[in-house]
């Protein structure tokens, strides 16, 4: 226990800014304290010295005055009740103490105060004086618990007042994570004036200058997929009218191929930026999944024999099938001629579907998986210009199923690379 509990401080020390603000606190008091006790323990003890030696010198004699000659052991008695002292006589008459000392104890007494507690009588006798504090026994460890309670007190109100005066700090780590989330519809919220009031204001305009550039390139890109679809469109109405036979006709089909691919690129730009941008809305109604996976499969020839008929579940067909197409493009290019692309469809026990597309390719780096699925990422490895696409397909996967409330995972299967999509359940 004691061990974890180390460890937890050490931990919090070494990541916690408010931990160690209080920490210093905490030690700067301490050292203040001790600088301080010391010091005014020396200035007293000075001052005792210097001022009050020959008092006490006055007032011990006049003491051995009182007790008489040889000194009387109950004088020594009532003296020693009505005043907080210790007393104690040697001599050839008298043998008295008022308070004995046990076997051992040391007389912590300075000596250079000797002279002024011990004194001899004429008739042989030594009389030693000494202060009773027995009735402040119990004061110090009272003024220490007490010290105690306020010392932490004080640390706690400080660790408060710290845990306050951070918190900006929080409502930035906070905003900063939405922001790299991208999400900027809130701002960090300035709640004072001052370093970290300026500080957080400065990334909230920082957030807005990327939010106005991430706009900015999302409205070129939407822009530039609309006015390709009309020249597009006009291309391959102008290839379907050349000749299917002679010469002409392989360059006719290359042709064709190359503006499909060119049509499909503009689609996957434009309902990324749909989705990426959370305004398209799904246009969703109970599908048969099961079909729609039959379908794209037997369309780009991959293998679908694992598909279990599920309950209707409401999708957005239309994206479903741009999902699909992508998915089983993505995994037949990749492939590395290995065998077609494999789909399973199952259900997960809670109403929804869990869709795998898999290939057997060489796969992908394990430091490459993080970034497979965003825009325009293409690792060298798998994803070079001869082999196709531009690294929007998995991007475009990733953002359908988001919007159906789903998730998308890769994972290496080796050989090759697996696709999970989970579908939640739901009606329309």
């Amino acid at each position: 226990m004691a061990e974890r509990w180390h460890r937890r401080a050490g931990h919090l020390l070494r990541h916690s800014l408010k931990a160690r603000l209080v920490a210093l606190f905490l030690v700067l008091a301490l050292a203040t304290s001790a600088v301080f006790l010391a010091g005014m323990q020396q200035a007293l003890g000075i001052g005792w010295r210097d001022a009050a030696r020959p008092l006490l010198y006055d007032y011990v004699d006049r003491l051995v005055v009182d007790l008489g000659t040889p000194p009387d052991a109950a004088k020594a008695r009532a003296l020693t009740e009505r005043l907080p002292v210790t007393i104690r006589i040697a001599g050839p008459a008298t043998q008295w103490e008022s308070h004995p000392r046990r076997h051992g104890a040391r007389d912590l007494r300075d000596e250079r105060d000797a002279g002024l507690l011990v004194r001899r009588t004429a008739d042989g006798h030594r009389v030693e004086f000494g202060l009773n504090l027995q009735a402040w026994r119990d004061k110090p460890r009272l003024w220490g618990w007490g010290t105690l309670a306020v010392l932490l007190l004080v640390t706690a109100l400080a660790y408060a007042y710290a845990r306050r005066l951070l918190r900006p700090l929080d409502d930035i780590r906070a905003g900063a994570q939405r922001f790299g989330r991208g999400e900027f519809a809130q701002a960090i919220p300035v709640r004072r004036r001052d370093e970290l009031g300026e500080l957080a204001g400065d990334v909230n305009a920082m957030a807005a200058s990327i939010r106005d550039m991430l706009e900015a390139q999302r409205a070129l890109l939407l822009a530039m997929s609309h006015e390709l679809r009309s020249p597009l469109t006009r291309a391959r109405l102008n290839a379907e009218l050349l000749p299917e036979d002679g010469d002409v006709a392989p360059r006719r089909e290359a042709l064709m191929r190359d503006l499909q691919a060119m049509g499909h690129l503009v689609t996957d730009l434009l309902e990324s930026e749909r989705l990426g941008q959370g305004h398209a809305a799904l246009h969703r109604e109970p599908t048969d999944l099961a079909a729609l996976v039959r379908e794209a499969a037997l369309a780009h020839g991959a293998n679908a024999q694992a598909v279990e008929t599920l309950p209707e579940i409401a999708v957005d067909r239309m994206r479903m099938r741009l999902l699909l197409r992508n998915l089983v493009d993505n995994a037949t290019r990749h492939g590395a001629g290995a065998g077609p692309a494999e789909l399973r469809l199952a259900a997960d026990g809670a109403g929804g579907a869990v869709l795998t597309v898999r290939d057997r390719g060489p796969g992908v780096a394990p430091d490459a998986l993080p970034q497979l699925a965003q825009p325009f990422y293409r690792p060298d490895a798998s994803r070079g210009r001869a082999t196709g696409g531009v690294g929007l397909g998995l991007y475009l996967c990733r953002l359908i199923a988001q919007a159906h409330g789903g998730t998308l995972t890769l994972r290496n299967a080796d050989p090759g690379l697996e696709v999970e999509i989970h579908l939640p359940g739901g009606s329309a």
